[in-house]
């Protein structure tokens, strides 16, 4: 099935309230929302939502009466995403993202580490991630912030993709993670990073849906528990979710467009969670919450 792209070409300024008008209209659902910056000279933006093709037909008609009312001069333009093998795919362009302490980057950029960076070394993969960096990039800022903070016996990565996050944490300070992810393909690829990074005997990868595993048992309660997903999972998970976090432990969660924000802290309050604070990135945000 393939992916289409809608997209509107603008200034930056008119960009990012589109991008706010899209989030209001689609702040319950799983569409991926975002801006990009197309040539920082002209000021030429786009901003853009990506679905399946089954769904194009009402997403467009949506997007088409949001922008009609209030951004009636605005032209939606569409673009089919075409379906790439991220193994065999080029490295060009896939730029160091910085966030923190950290560098991720890819082993044709290992010169731009500089002293004191925590490199992470991440090449395209089939699980490389949903390819916004604001998710990633807040959730790095927030693992750094929160180890540097209070000690942190054992980590949860829920969904851990590339395994970023888990090598992330593991870099820091040795902390053992479990990364776990429904994909078994994130997993494999997962675990060929965690060993491209020299810490593979500090991470177990396993294979599991959710929560229904006995790893989870077997290596928590979790200190930290990190979940870069989509908003409407990680609400259905808080509950159980919160019953795997040790007493005084932090949670992060990733991938929630910034419209579902307070729906994903009102889930995890119920839980019995403390919201801590919020990083916006690129309509993204990345939440961070305690256990009092």
């Amino acid at each position: 099935m393939s992916e289409i792209r809608l997209y509107v070409t603008t200034t930056e300024a008119k960009a990012e309230e589109i991008l706010d008008l899209l989030s209001a209209v689609f702040g319950e659902e799983d569409f991926a929302i975002g801006t990009t910056e197309i040539d920082e000279k002209k000021d030429i933006w786009e901003a853009s939502i990506y679905m399946m093709a089954e769904d194009e037909a009402e997403v467009q008609s949506r997007v088409e009466d949001a922008l009609k009312a209030s951004f009636p001069d605005s032209q939606l333009e569409r673009e089919v995403i075409p379906e790439i093998d991220w193994v065999v795919k080029s490295l060009e362009g896939l730029k160091p993202v910085r966030a923190g302490r950290f560098l991720v980057h890819g082993s044709h950029d290992r010169d731009k580490i500089r002293p004191g960076d925590i490199a992470i070394e991440i090449d395209a993969g089939q699980a490389f991630g949903t390819g916004h960096h604001g998710t990633t990039a807040g959730c790095l800022e927030v693992i750094d912030a929160v180890v540097r903070s209070r000690p942190v016996r054992n980590a949860l990565d829920l969904g851990t993709g590339s395994g970023v996050l888990a090598i992330a944490v593991r870099k820091l300070r040795n902390i053992p993670v479990l990364a776990t992810d429904i994909d078994p393909i994130a997993t494999k690829v997962a675990a060929e990073n965690v060993r491209r990074n020299g810490i593979a005997a500090g991470i177990v990868t396993k294979t599991a849906p959710g929560f229904h595993s006995t790893a989870f048992s077997e290596h928590g309660p979790f200190d930290l528990i990190i979940a870069n997903i989509l908003a409407r999972p990680l609400i259905r998970m808080a509950p159980k979710l919160a019953t795997h976090l040790a007493p005084g432990g932090s949670v992060i969660l990733s991938g929630i467009l910034a419209g579902q924000r307070w729906k994903v802290i009102a889930a995890y309050s119920g839980a019995r969670l403390r919201h801590v604070r919020t990083i916006w990135r690129n309509g993204w945000v990345t939440i961070h919450l305690d256990r009092p």
